[in-house]
């Protein structure tokens, strides 16, 4: 994975990386290199072809692996966050080959919302088809006040097929979820937010920023603590409620034997709240 920016020497001495060409994973020199940016560079709509996914992939794996990453930005740049499939790839593609394609779409996408720290999508521009399932796949979305999102695969007589049929009725309910992949409209960024699509809306010119803010005060809290948290949150979802609380019955105590519960409980009782200074361990 190419690596670019002011902490390439420290991430380079810990990660294995490969050649990539439309994917960059960038640290965030203010944070040390505990926030890095996976940025998206396939201009001028970042259409998310095979390769492209693919490379998104391994930088997921890369950022998962280092323990020195806490906390991960996707971005597409200041214009656009991504426009969906490449049509005309997915044009050629026969109906004999679509169902190992489309399993290697959603494996993607699922390396990418199992990362094990928190992640924020930083949507600038349109994040359509792929391009939202993508987003969706990030704790938190930040959006331009520009930004327009949706589902438009209906307009190709197909439906989503990287999670969107999926993760939208789970973070905005069915009726609304239909909504969109039936009509495949773009949803406008302050409509996302009171939907519950965009997590927050600021000026195009600082949506990145934005994320890098959030993605830094997560990088500074308990790293195994989070990474349960995301957890037991996401797997919970998918299943009953009490199998959800017997998985975070045993995240919980698992976490007693960690550094990081000994220096926050401490902290807290001699500094009060929100003083700790954790380790990750």
């Amino acid at each position: 994975m190419a690596i670019t920016g002011a902490s390439d020497v420290m991430i380079q001495r810990r990660t294995v990386s490969t050649p990539a060409e439309f994917i960059r994973i960038e640290p965030d020199a203010e944070s040390d290199g505990a926030v890095v940016t996976i940025r998206l560079d396939r201009p001028p709509l970042n259409t998310l072809s095979h390769q492209v996914r693919e490379e998104l992939r391994a930088a997921a794996q890369q950022v998962s692996a280092d323990s020195e990453v806490r906390a991960v930005v996707i971005y597409g740049g200041p214009k656009v966050f991504a426009a969906g499939a490449d049509v005309k790839e997915l044009s050629e593609v026969t109906a004999l080959d679509i169902t190992d394609q489309v399993a290697t779409l959603q494996s993607s996408w699922t390396v990418i919302s199992e990362i094990p720290k928190p992640t924020i999508a930083a949507i600038t521009g349109f994040a359509l088809g792929g391009g939202l399932e993508l987003a969706l796949c990030a704790d938190f979305r930040v959006a331009a006040d520009n930004a327009r999102l949706g589902q438009p695969e209906i307009a190709l007589g197909i439906i989503p097929g990287g999670g969107g049929t999926q993760r939208l009725p789970r973070l905005i309910g069915p009726a609304r979820a239909k909504d969109l992949c039936f009509t495949g409209r773009q949803v406008p960024a302050y409509e996302a937010l009171a939907i519950g699509l965009v997590d927050r809306v600021v000026a195009a010119d600082a949506v990145h920023t934005e994320a890098l803010t959030m993605a830094r005060q997560y990088a500074r809290g308990p790293a195994r603590a989070l990474r349960a948290c995301k957890e037991a949150i996401d797997g919970g979802l998918a299943t009953d409620l009490n199998t959800g609380l017997h998985m975070e019955r045993q995240l919980f105590s698992a976490l007693f034997g960690t550094e990081d519960r000994v220096i926050g409980m401490k902290s807290l009782l001699e500094n009060g709240p929100g003083k700790a200074k954790f380790l990750g361990r």
